[in-house]
């Protein structure tokens, strides 16, 4: 097997090996925890509720159908579509109809987490009395986001998306700042346009199959041109189609760099001392000038197709963004140069003969910066999505975290090895000859006159002959120096582990980080869990005595503890339907302590509804909470619940 074919089979099993890893990684997780419900899951209600609500740890985008509410039947009781709890984000809310039977109700859930990842779930409340249920919470039609088909799909598109970005930004800063000659090589430039294509066609399959990704429906979606608009607007969509259209600028940024810049260093060497001095100097300063263009405009290309990451994913949402997206898009490109400019590295071993020693020690430094940029951003990264050493060790997130530290410090310990080959190399022809020129190692068919013009079997058999003395001269002048052979393997080896780690990359960015699963643990951990990880919901019947006096008043209260809470209050006529009256005060007192009333000032939200955020409860213990509720100009009467509210 020759080495060309070698090389092959190599990158071959390498990619072969990424889509085994990736194809079977496990949809994405939840990234908007869902910290409470109302009710709470496996609660025993007295009286129906009149909605449904969740509060999760970040902002979610709503649906539809996002929140569906299932009798013991199978049939829905919800009344109108999913809705926030004003202008608060992390809540989501649905009204049920009124009078709903005893028996166990199902509600399942599907929203689009800040962070562009779906994010499903279900509970079972009962009414009454629990009951046996024709549903099955694990498989509600439609709320089955990230999973089956699609979502393997997706992960893969993800997958091939990073590494086309890697081979991409790699290869083009290893032939304009390492190895500049390289750029008329063939073979050289297609790592870089493989990487180009690589990243657009996924980019693509990415956005047809945003909508089933979210939805949960089949891939029949991909051909809707409606749920592809609606994909393209979304916070993910958006960030997609700028891919696209950078992708477009960098496009032209490689027909520059392997065209009318390797035509103008083809023609400076083609001048060489025929010129004067007068026009070397002048075209030096072209050339210069060119390159100085081209690398700054590389970067700024570069950099925008990060930040197309950076701004629609983890760096985006949680604490510190301002701090977290520059720093998440300093990551991506310094991995994209590493391991980018390794297959590069590897591709100029494997098939050329002419890179300098010069160029591979230039790459080394590069390199070594690139991982300083790895090591400081991670330590960021880590300590923003991780949080704590529990979580480091107790979360999918933090221990798919250290198995990327130890692949990083494994191809750290690799990277070793390739500068000590590095620093024996000894100076090859292309080092000691400036005029000599890089060559490919592919056996190239040699066109040249034929005498024999009588016997074309002859010239096919002598051109056939010079070609593979060709390829056998360039095999050993690429073989004459023992220290390239063993740089070869050792850059093959830190390339192999580049792949495990572009793998564990992919899946730790379909995984709920560390910190936000700890706070949702917490969460439902911590007081009235019987009402759904620490929070309070209670009916209130009201009867003014006037016409039309008599409804209900809905109060959930999260997290129920003292500091900071959130109030929902819903208030619906005898029927059930949502009713808004002249007058609704709402007042809380601590009678054990002499404290209050406290006045809640509510904002009215929708029809029916108003809510309460920063509700600031001092102290626990036995409070009294009173709604006063006006229904016209006169009637009006004031109910009383006592609500525990824990330390």
């Amino acid at each position: 097997m020759t080495s060309a074919k070698r090389f092959a089979f190599l990158l071959s099993t390498l990619g072969a090996l990424a889509a085994v890893l990736l194809g079977t990684a496990a949809p994405a997780s939840a990234h908007a925890a869902l910290l409470s419900t109302a009710p709470g899951e496996g609660s025993v209600v007295k009286t129906a509720p009149a909605q449904v609500l969740l509060t999760f740890s970040e902002g979610v985008l709503l649906s539809g159908d996002s929140l569906r509410v299932l009798d013991p039947s199978g049939k829905d009781v919800e009344q109108g579509t999913a809705h926030h709890v004003g202008s608060n984000q992390s809540t989501a809310t649905v009204t049920l109809r009124p009078r709903l039977r005893n028996g166990t109700y199902t509600v399942a859930w599907k929203v689009v987490s800040a962070d562009t990842h779906p994010v499903a779930g279900a509970w079972t409340f009962s009414v009454g009395a629990p009951s046996t249920t024709s549903v099955n919470s694990a498989a509600v039609p439609g709320q089955q986001p990230g999973g089956g088909a699609t979502g393997t799909l997706y992960s893969l598109g993800r997958a091939f998306s990073y590494g086309g970005f890697a081979l991409l930004v790699g290869g083009c800063a290893f032939l304009t700042v390492c190895w500049p000659r390289g750029a008329r090589l063939r073979v050289m430039q297609k790592v870089a346009v493989s990487g180009w294509v690589t990243l657009a066609a996924s980019t693509i399959a990415l956005l047809l199959l945003r909508s089933p990704y979210v939805n949960g429906t089949g891939l029949g979606g991909i051909f809707d041109l409606g749920q592809v608009q609606a994909a393209a607007a979304s916070k993910a969509g958006s960030a997609l189609v700028s891919r696209l259209l950078l992708l477009a600028a960098a496009a032209v940024f490689l027909a520059v760099l392997f065209g009318a810049y390797t035509r103008r260093e083809d023609a400076e060497d083609a001048e060489g001392s025929e010129g004067s001095e007068k026009r070397h100097g002048l075209g030096l300063s072209l050339s210069l000038g060119l390159s100085s263009g081209l690398s700054l405009g590389g970067a700024v290309i570069a950099a925008g197709i990060a930040a197309t990451w950076a701004m629609s994913e983890h760096a985006s949402v949680g604490i510190q963004p301002a701090v977290a997206v520059p720093a998440d898009m300093l990551h991506l490109l310094a991995m994209a140069v590493w391991l980018g400019g390794l297959v590069a590295l590897l591709t100029a071993l494997y098939r050329t003969t002419g890179i300098e020693r010069t160029a591979v020690r230039r790459f080394s430094r590069i390199a070594f910066g690139c991982v300083c940029v790895l090591v400081g951003t991670g330590i960021y990264q880590a300590w923003r999505q991780v949080g704590s050493w529990h979580a480091l060790f107790a979360t999918k997130y933090g221990q798919l975290l250290i198995v990327k530290i130890g692949l990083v410090v494994l191809m750290l310990g690799t990277a070793a090895i390739s500068r000590r080959w590095t620093g024996r190399l000894t100076e090859s022809a292309a080092d000691r000859q400036d005029e000599s020129e890089p060559h490919s190692v592919e056996p190239v068919e040699i066109t040249t006159e034929v005498t024999a013009a009588d016997n074309p079997e002859r010239a096919a058999q002598l051109a056939r002959q010079r070609a593979a003395l060709t390829a056998e001269r360039a095999k050993k002048l690429r073989d004459a120096d023992p220290a390239r052979g063993s740089l070869r393997r050792s850059v093959l080896a830190e390339a192999a582990i580049a792949v495990l780690i572009l793998a564990v990359t992919t899946m730790l960015s379909s995984s709920e980080p560390g910190r936000t699963a700890e706070e949702a643990i917490t969460a439902s951990s911590g007081g009235n869990a019987a009402l759904g990880g620490g929070s309070a919901l209670f009916s209130l019947p009201y009867d003014t005595g006037g016409p039309n006096g008599k409804g209900a008043a809905s109060i959930h209260l999260a997290p129920a503890r003292t500091g900071p809470n959130l109030l929902h209050l819903s208030v619906t006529d005898a029927s059930g339907k949502p009713l808004d009256v002249p007058k609704l005060d709402i007042a809380f007192t601590l009678p054990a302590k002499s404290l209050g009333p406290i006045p809640v000032r509510l904002r009215h939200a929708d029809t029916g509804e108003w809510v309460a955020t920063g509700l600031q409860l001092p102290m626990p213990g036995q409070w009294q909470l009173s709604v006063t509720v006006r229904t016209d100009a006169i009637d009006e009467t004031t109910v009383t619940r006592n609500v525990t509210i824990d330390g």
